[in-house]
């Protein structure tokens, strides 16, 4: 009874939204860059820090995760309203990570494991904005990631919070997952959910002492990784906003609807966490397939994103 009333809060939450950024202009006009084509809301994806602070109300999550997702998001909305420079967006990165870091306990690690964990964590936090360029795919993973963790038996005293963050997904996809979106999730949004999201998977590996749950993230890490690289070799400036992400060269130059390339990385993520939840429940989920699972995953991105440039090339000639 009580996620019937929390899914129904949610949803009200967003509609009082969309009317306050309906009222000050709150959009996400089209570029030459963008995925879209018209004027749509923008930062719709607040019903996720909105959801993380009712989980701290109901006793669900700490004050530390807490106001690091609501920090971040607060910092998000401000750049989705007016864009700042890249020196608040990193000192608010920079504090949020270091609330993890004290939730975590992980100052109690080893010094030379904290460099490590911070620049993947900031990196993810980025890959998951950048991966947030057409309707449906942002919420679709997330949402995929969550019910994934809930799966593990290790987390199953953070279901109430996986739940409500769940449902605030279910809630943003009403009005996200369509052909035309009511709005799209911000920074705002991808910023804090990929800031919850990195906590979990930290929390879940240390809990576990299981590597290989870094899997979950795989599809999303292995695009951002990539397209990097090859922006790079490309000599281009890898902050800047760009079309070059393989699930952009789907829907944008190849014609493919938006809900269905979403779905199509949501469903391969899906397919690979329930995979390797089967293999460590066998014990079979070791360092050396992980390892050797990446780089199958690599090379099966690379052939995907080959063939696409190249019809790419052929349809332009």
């Amino acid at each position: 009874m009580t996620y019937i009333a929390l899914i129904i809060v949610l949803i009200g939450i967003e509609l009082i939204y969309f009317k306050i950024a309906d009222t000050y202009n709150i959009i996400d006009k089209p570029n030459s860059r963008s995925s879209h084509t018209s004027i749509t809301l923008r930062g719709g994806g607040i019903i996720f820090p909105i959801a993380i602070s009712i989980a701290f109300l109901l006793g669900y999550v700490s004050w530390a995760v807490t106001l690091a997702v609501i920090l971040v998001a607060v910092v998000s909305f401000i750049d989705d309203i007016k864009p700042l420079s890249q020196l608040p967006r990193f000192i608010s990165h920079f504090i949020a990570v270091g609330l993890v870091f004290y939730e975590l306990n992980l100052f109690y690690e080893p010094f030379w494991l904290l460099p490590i964990v911070f620049v993947l964590l900031i990196g993810w936090v980025n890959a998951f904005n950048f991966m947030d360029g057409i309707n449906g795919i942002t919420v679709l993973y997330a949402l995929t990631a969550i019910a994934s963790f809930s799966f593990l038996p290790i987390n199953e005293a953070s279901l109430p919070l996986l739940i409500t963050m769940g449902l605030s997904c279910l809630a943003f996809g009403i009005f996200n997952v369509r052909k035309k979106a009511k709005s799209f999730a911000g920074d705002v949004g991808s910023i804090s959910m990929a800031l919850f999201l990195g906590y979990l998977m930290i929390k879940t590996i240390i809990d576990s002492g299981q590597l290989g749950y870094i899997l979950f993230f795989s599809v999303y890490g292995i695009d951002a990784i990539i397209t990097i690289i090859s922006r790079l070799l490309r000599k281009e400036n890898i902050f800047q906003p760009h079309r070059s992400h393989l699930y952009q060269y789907l829907a944008n130059e190849m014609g493919y609807s938006h809900i269905l390339v979403a779905f199509i990385y949501a469903g391969f993520q899906l397919g690979i966490n329930a995979l390797v939840i089967y293999l460590d429940s066998n014990g079979y989920l070791t360092l050396l397939f992980m390892g050797g699972f990446l780089l199958l995953l690599t090379l099966i991105y690379l052939l995907v994103r080959n063939f696409v440039t190249r019809k790419m090339v052929l349809g332009n000639s």
